[in-house]
This record gives C-alpha cells, structure tokens and sequence, in this order.
C-alpha cells in the first residue's frame, strides 16, 4: 500500500525513525524534513516552529537550482547544498532511489558543527536510498 508521496509505508516509517534519530543525535539540530522532489513531506521531526511543508518545498526548490547549476557545469549529479547564516545553517541532501527521488533538509543552530550535520545527512541518504 502505498501513499501520497509513492513511497510505501514501510518505507515512509523508516524515513520517520531516522529523521527522529538524526535529531535526537546531533546537538543543535532543530528539524529533519525529507521530502519527495516536488516538494511533500514525507517524515519530519522538528524542536520549535519549523514547518515541515515549508521546509519540503524550499528543499525542493533548492536541491532543482543546484542540479541546474552542477549541470551546466558539468560538475556530475548533485549530492548536497550547505547554506550558512550568522546563527545556524541548512544542509540539503538528494536522496536518489529506484523508486523516486528525495530530498533531505536539515536546519541547526550555530552550536552544531556542520561538517558532522553534512556527514549525517549523507549517511540518511545512503540509508533512505538503499531502503
């Protein structure tokens, strides 16, 4: 049985207990949102006011600029965007699997150390795509 998004619910149910173990895991990580391409939610864990379906469409927006861009430039297929501010980042991470494309966002603090949150994101990656 599948739903909205494509993916089955075992494999949704996964997606959710991973996000939730990134979040719990890593300090300063305030929410975990993977979604398809097009920008739905499919497992989210958030400490605060993030949006999940916020959060989904921005990461699909910015995950199709940098497949654009790594095209053009014939960089090879796009993996991840890290964006910095002045009091936290997000990281971005395509997820690509047989059965679709996903897309992982990750906001944190600037407590958070963001190669250690790039290198967990690429390790649910890996994890979502060979689930």
């Amino acid at each position: 049985m599948s739903v909205r998004h494509g993916l089955s619910r075992t494999a949704t149910a996964h997606a959710q207990r991973e996000v939730q173990k990134l979040v719990d895991e890593l300090n300063g990580v305030t929410a975990a949102v993977v979604a398809t391409v097009d920008g739905f939610d499919v497992a989210s864990t958030t400490i605060g006011d993030a949006d999940p379906a916020r959060m989904a469409a921005m990461a699909s927006s910015i995950v199709a600029i940098s497949g654009v861009v790594t095209e053009e430039a014939r960089l090879g297929r796009h993996q991840s965007v890290m964006v910095l501010t002045d009091s936290g980042f997000a990281v971005f991470h395509s997820v690509h699997r047989r059965d679709g494309e996903l897309v992982i966002s990750v906001l944190a603090r600037d407590s958070a150390v963001p190669a250690l949150v790039a290198y967990k994101a690429a390790q649910l990656a890996k994890t979502l795509a060979e689930a």
